[in-house]
């Protein structure tokens, strides 16, 4: 048995998310196309015959404005230490470009091996494919060079085949039927969140939170109260929408997604949207959100 750790890192919307929910054939991170969706480090534990590979998936690592953005930040490269392997992932109609060099030179000074994956070659010519490959050979000592599609799952048995030759572990981390280490508020929460994003104005994604304030898990059904944090009276009105239209599509797209993490139950979901100016620069406000990891300065 092989057994090991992968963190995935790279910029916002290089594909992260979308990379480790295919790996893993199940959601366990919300994707949109909107940059910076994902905010905390989330463990995807891969189970199959012969190995146990537990998967870091981590904020796009992006230039800071607020503490909730340099919170994200540190969260994504501290998850580069101690690992058995790192994929660096990049947009394949991107490349590597300058923004990236920083972040790599800190990667690869924890000497661990670094995977460079380039994703979305669907999206891509062959010839501009090459030309992305010969840069990063020329220009930095990545471990292995992978051109994958995670939303088409292009190339990925390939990757993990490649990945389990640089695991040297075989120890059972988790149980075999555990997929994530997030409990299902976090889950519900995130679920929320995404629906709120894909939903809204350009502005709001940044500038919102979610959190579960209350679960009732009956027979046939589960209510669930929570709450959808903002910034600003003008994006509550934003999201509530005009009659409470706008919030009433969030319930009922997040109330279809939730109902699976409960064996497709009936959810009766009530969402509360709360305005907390500034919170996004609010330490005691993002560690009440889950944020900081429980390591708040005072």
């Amino acid at each position: 048995m092989k057994s090991g750790f992968i963190a995935i890192i790279g910029r916002p919307n290089a594909g992260k998310s979308t990379l480790i929910n295919a790996i893993l054939g199940e959601k366990i991170a919300i994707t949109t196309y909107k940059a910076q969706t994902t905010r905390n480090a989330i463990l995807g534990i891969l189970n199959d015959d012969d190995s146990q590979i537990v998967f870091i998936d981590t904020p796009g690592i992006h230039k800071p404005g607020t503490a909730l953005g340099t919170y994200m930040n540190k969260e994504a490269l501290a998850q580069a230490a101690g690992v058995d392997i790192v994929y660096y992932i990049v947009d394949g109609n991107k490349g590597l470009q300058k923004e990236d060099k920083e972040i790599l030179e800190k990667v690869f000074s924890y000497e661990v091996p670094v995977f460079l994956l380039i994703n979305k070659i669907d999206e891509i010519s062959s010839d501009l494919l090459i030309e992305r490959l010969n840069y990063a050979q020329k220009n930095y000592p990545f471990a292995e060079y992978i051109p994958i599609s995670a939303l088409n799952q292009e190339n990925l048995d390939e990757l993990l085949r490649v990945s389990k030759s640089y695991l040297k572990d075989s120890v059972q981390y988790f149980p075999k039927d555990m997929v994530t280490d997030r409990n299902v508020d976090f889950r519900i929460a995130e679920i929320i969140r995404e629906k709120v994003i894909l939903n809204t104005e350009e502005e709001i994604p940044h500038l919102v939170a979610c959190k579960v304030d209350e679960i009732k898990e009956l027979t046939s059904k589960v209510k669930i109260e929570a709450s959808i944090i903002c910034n600003k009276k003008t994006h509550k009105a934003i999201i509530i929408g005009r009659n409470g239209s706008m919030l009433k599509k969030i319930n009922d797209q997040a109330s279809r997604d939730i109902s699976k993490l409960f064996d497709d139950k009936r959810i009766i979901l009530s969402l509360y949207v709360k305005v907390e100016e500034d919170w996004l620069n609010s330490q005691k406000q993002l560690f009440d959100l889950g944020y900081f990891n429980g390591d708040r300065d005072e």
